[in-house]
């Protein structure tokens, strides 16, 4: 199961991607040009779009874009100047790279890649990384953060969105009462073989797990990162009835 449960992911996210699911559907060409003229707002996690004040300067500055495929934040990103690269393990993600810039004109690096591997940059490339929700598809997230900060500038930025566990604590099928479903930190690869098909199953194919917040908040702080703000976030309406209740999510501003 360890060798493949990222391949998994990767299917996945391709059959999410052609059901056109909300991170998979890319910008339109309106949005394109209304963040040329200043109109524009990313996000790290569902709701909240994350602070202008969070990014600093962007012209010309060398931006990574972590599992962030999908053709929404970094067409955003190069509209407003920034060199982009995308790294993602979805085919299709990546595809929706391609197309909006072919589309608007721009330039920018699309990698496929794992990024439970070790990252194919050199030290010290990149003044920001981009990263949204997406390290529940990988069991080891100190792995993230340490390359994260091998591959940021010294006084880079690290933009990252993080679900904070809730939802794999709970089985919300829409419908109350909300039942708790497992232990955290829930991680399916220590589970049956039978279990581990299970838990696919109930996660459309993929292969999740839940974080703590000294792995999550924690392994940025041991990587050498230095928190600088944070902010707490729930899914869009219709997601189920855990975001009535509780936040999800946590996005988080880090300093090398």
């Amino acid at each position: 199961m360890n060798g493949e449960y990222t391949n998994y992911n990767s299917e996945a996210w391709d059959k999410w991607a052609a059901e056109g699911i909300d991170w998979s559907v890319p910008i339109t060409r309106e949005e394109y040009e209304k963040a040329q003229k200043g109109e524009w707002g990313i996000y790290l996690t569902p709701c909240i779009t994350v602070p202008r004040e969070w990014f600093g300067e962007l012209k010309d500055k060398k931006v990574l874009g972590l599992a962030s495929g999908g053709g929404q934040q970094m067409p955003i990103l190069a509209a407003l100047g920034a060199e982009c690269t995308v790294f993602d393990y979805s085919d299709r993600q990546l595809e929706a790279e391609r197309m909006v810039s072919a589309r608007e004109g721009y330039s920018i690096e699309i990698i496929k890649g794992d990024m439970t591997k070790r990252l194919p940059f050199e030290d010290e490339t990149f003044d920001l990384i981009f990263h949204p929700v997406s390290n529940c598809y990988v069991e080891d997230v100190y792995h993230i953060w340490n390359e994260c900060y091998r591959v940021l500038k010294k006084g880079g930025i690290l933009l990252a969105g993080m679900d904070n566990g809730i939802n794999f604590l709970i089985n919300d099928d829409g419908s109350e009462p909300l039942v708790i479903a497992n232990k955290l930190p829930f991680n399916p690869l220590k589970e049956s073989k039978e279990r581990f098909e299970e838990m696919r199953e109930q996660c459309d194919g993929s292969v999740q797990f839940s974080h703590t917040l000294e792995e999550q908040i924690g392994g940025q702080l041991k990587a050498g990162f230095i928190l600088t703000d944070i902010y707490e976030d729930r899914d869009r309406e219709g997601r189920g009835l855990i975001r009535e209740y509780a936040p999800q999510y946590i996005a988080t501003r880090a300093l090398k």
